[in-house]
């Protein structure tokens, strides 16, 4: 059975990206048979800086998080963060990384997806219940020429 939103759920999430920074993701660091790491980026509308845990597929050199927010109706705030700054930082591990964010889009999100699926069946679930196109994102990793001053 897929997670839902809960208290409890909630009150891990809100712990959880803590927890990971201090141990260098060794607590925290994989969830439902994925990989997680923190993005952090900046709120489109207050302009503060948040902190998300969220699983990812590895993708090459890069990072592909799935904007499930486990499968509620509307996108993530992450999300919307992400369109509007797509320039930003995780966190794998111990390691910070400068990302550009893109949405995946045709046969490539449809690889995605189906690989997705493979990891985690919850996934399929998470669409069903959301009613919506889940977004795709794949965060690619820049070079120091390309990180904004």
């Amino acid at each position: 059975m897929p997670i839902q939103r809960s208290a409890a759920v909630e009150l891990f999430w809100k712990w959880h990206p803590r927890i990971y920074r201090w141990t260098g993701g060794r607590v925290g660091g994989k969830l439902a048979n994925l990989p997680v790491l923190l993005l952090r980026t900046v709120g489109r509308k207050s302009g503060q800086h948040r902190e998300s845990g969220l699983t990812y597929l590895p993708w090459a050199n890069d990072f592909v998080v799935i904007a499930s927010i486990l499968g509620e109706p509307k996108n993530p705030g992450w999300y919307h963060n992400l369109l509007k700054n797509p320039e930003v930082e995780i966190q794998v591990g111990a390691e910070n990384i400068a990302v550009r964010a893109e949405e995946a889009e045709g046969d490539e999100r449809e690889r995605i997806w189906s690989i997705l699926i493979a990891e985690s069946a919850e996934y399929t679930d998470y669409k069903d219940r959301a009613g919506r196109r889940i977004p795709v994102m794949i965060l690619k990793r820049m070079t120091s020429s390309q990180i904004s001053a």
